[in-house]
């Protein structure tokens, strides 16, 4: 039976933590520069809320702050993310290019929905070549909702998956895999919460151990 697997990207793939703190520092000097912050940049109100999109985001730390001012302000962070990826200040999990080409050789067909938008999703699977492997990456840009489980709904539409499981570490994730009815594995590493991935089918600490599941998910 073929199998199919729905990464995360954030906090699951891509070793966010790396280049967040340098990239949303950029971003409130670069509001400090315009009189719009004066006091320290809220890293620690961002990583209560990380994974949820970008958008949301800005609502939460920049409460008082126009539409307007949110949305330059989402642009010019998205462009710093995507230079300091360029640039090769982040880095993907341990064993990632090792698991995935486990599993393409095991006929599992690889995919990524992630609330990542479009332009920064890119620039991850470019700069470390991951479409050696994965067929398509989603955004959450792609669904009006925003909402995870639609966007895990659209790859089962369009790529008719009976069989699967979606791998990440939040919430989202997990809800998204058994909304859609596939099996959620949780992974328990920088974002992740203990509360969340007690709901999970099965939790991992390494994806390493994707290599031993596998066969389990396909009886």
């Amino acid at each position: 039976m073929s199998q199919s697997m729905i990464f995360d990207m954030d906090g699951t793939l891509f070793q966010t933590d790396k280049i967040l703190e340098l990239s949303l520092n950029d971003t409130f000097n670069h509001l400090r520069l315009l009189n719009k912050w004066d006091t320290e940049t809220p890293i620690d109100n961002y990583r209560e809320i990380m994974g949820v999109p970008l958008p949301k985001v800005w609502e939460t730390l920049l409460q008082n702050h126009s539409i307007e001012v949110r949305e330059q302000t989402d642009a010019y962070f998205l462009k710093r993310l995507i230079e300091n990826i360029k640039s090769g200040k982040g880095a993907l999990y341990p064993n990632v290019k090792e698991v995935f080409r486990y599993l393409k050789e095991n006929q599992c067909t690889i995919y990524i929905a992630s609330n990542g938008l479009k332009e920064y999703l890119k620039a991850i699977v470019s700069y470390y070549h991951l479409d050696e492997w994965v067929t398509e990456t989603f955004s959450i840009q792609q669904i009006d909702s925003l909402n995870k489980s639609d966007l895990v709904k659209s790859i089962i539409d369009k790529y008719e998956i009976t069989n699967g499981a979606v791998v990440g570490d939040r919430l989202s994730d997990i809800n998204a895999a058994k909304d859609n009815g596939l099996v959620s594995i949780g992974c328990r590493f920088d974002f992740a919460r203990e509360e969340e991935l007690s709901q999970a089918d099965l939790v991992i600490d390494d994806l390493i151990e994707l290599q031993t599941l596998l066969p389990q998910l396909n009886k």
